[in-house]
């Protein structure tokens, strides 16, 4: 199938999961988010009046704010709410009638949501496409594009990488997103760090078992330093724990240290799908191993490509 072929493909689609996409059309994405970098600034009218909606249930600043702007760049609208306690469903309109509302009103919508499987719903109930920006504890494909993204950007290709996810693989969806996301390349190497309470989660392991991906779990993660290519961190995400003194005894299992990255693979790279709390400290910023600040700026262009390829 030809590039043009393939980014006409995504046309109309909704993205839910990772599942949602194939190889080739992830390599157009991120060759269409390359072409994108020139309008990050300047802008463009491939949009021009075109409406996203977004529907923000849960706090974000990096997806929303990128969304938005994305948007904005390619020439489009931004309707839609980050609170909540703004919308109607305070009174006890249900998430199918808002979305049917905002289905009239917009050419594609962008959901948060802390309930699994909301975005699928949204995706069932509206006419246009519905992109999902994060729900419960599994899926954040955006999140995934741009870590995949800045991986292909900084070693020039995804085969072949060993990647460390390091912190709570059970609750933090961008660790789960990214394990279906990586399943489309081959002869990878993840290494599944934690401590033993937020191990991943069974469906995400059945699926890697499923794609051929080699996979290690363990506890501890200096063994494996000099390996890696890739040290992708996660926090631990307290608002998901139900008891509060789990969360306690499991906060800073794991920092980044400067000692840490002494005994790392030259050319390994931190990535994080931020905001961190105390599993990179500031000092980190300044090694020639940090790319957080990088990978969240990709956000940007890979959106923007997303977007051109989806709306019609």
């Amino acid at each position: 199938m030809s590039r043009v072929s393939l980014s006409e493909s995504l046309k109309g689609r909704d993205l839910i999961s990772m599942l949602d996409l194939n190889r080739s059309e992830l390599e157009t994405l991120f060759d269409i988010a390359n072409e994108m970098k020139r309008y990050v600034k300047s802008g463009t009218d491939i949009l021009k009046n075109r409406v996203l909606s977004t529907l923000f249930f849960e706090p974000s600043t990096r997806t929303r704010l990128s969304f938005e702007t994305a948007m904005i760049r390619l020439g489009g609208n931004v309707i839609g709410f980050a609170d909540p306690s703004t919308s109607r469903m305070t009174t006890g309109e249900t998430l199918s009638d808002t979305i049917r509302m905002l289905d009239s009103y917009s050419n594609v919508i962008v959901m948060r949501h802390r309930i699994e499987g909301s975005s699928r719903l949204a995706a069932e109930v509206a006419a246009m496409p519905v992109l999902n920006a994060g729900d419960g504890s599994q899926h954040h494909p955006t999140q995934t594009l741009t870590d995949l993204y800045t991986m292909r950007k900084e070693f020039g290709q995804i085969d072949g990488l060993k990647i460390a996810i390091l912190g709570d693989l059970r609750q933090t969806r961008s660790a789960s997103s990214l394990c279906f996301g990586v399943s489309n390349y081959k002869d990878l190497k993840l290494y599944l760090i934690s401590p033993e309470p937020l191990r991943m989660r069974q469906e995400v392991k059945d699926h890697l078992d499923a794609s051929g991906i080699e996979y290690i779990e363990s506890s501890t993660l200096e063994p494996y330093l000099s390996e890696l290519n890739v040290l992708y961190v996660t926090r631990l995400q307290k608002e998901r724990f139900a008891d509060p003194t789990e969360y306690e005894k499991l906060k800073g299992s794991y920092i980044v240290t400067t000692e840490m990255l002494e005994k790392a693979k030259k050319g390994m790279i931190v990535m994080h799908h931020l905001p961190r709390i105390d599993e990179i400290p500031l000092e980190i910023d300044y090694t020639t191993n940090a790319r957080y600040f990088e990978q969240a700026a990709n956000g940007l262009p890979v959106r923007m490509a997303l977007l051109s390829m989806i709306v019609d």
